[in-house]
């Protein structure tokens, strides 16, 4: 076993946890990266749901229009 200096070992540990926190750092900006995207991503997905239930929304619409003229001329 090597005799090894309290600060050689204390240098040691600090060097690892520097490591450590630039590794989980990197990890967390991928994080917040992906993050963002799946929010952007969530938003036109939410924006194509409100325009299709709009469309829906007159569609519907549409239709009580035509069956009302139906019934009109039926009598």
């Amino acid at each position: 076993m090597e005799n090894r200096t309290a600060l050689e070992t204390l240098s040691t540990r600090v060097s690892d946890i520097l490591q450590k926190y630039h590794s989980l750092k990197g990890e967390n900006e991928m994080m917040r990266s992906e993050l963002a995207t799946l929010k952007a991503e969530k938003d036109l997905k939410d924006q194509e749901i409100e325009r299709l239930n709009d469309e829906n929304t007159m569609k519907d619409l549409e239709i009580e229009e035509i069956v009302s003229k139906i019934e009109t001329i039926l009598g």
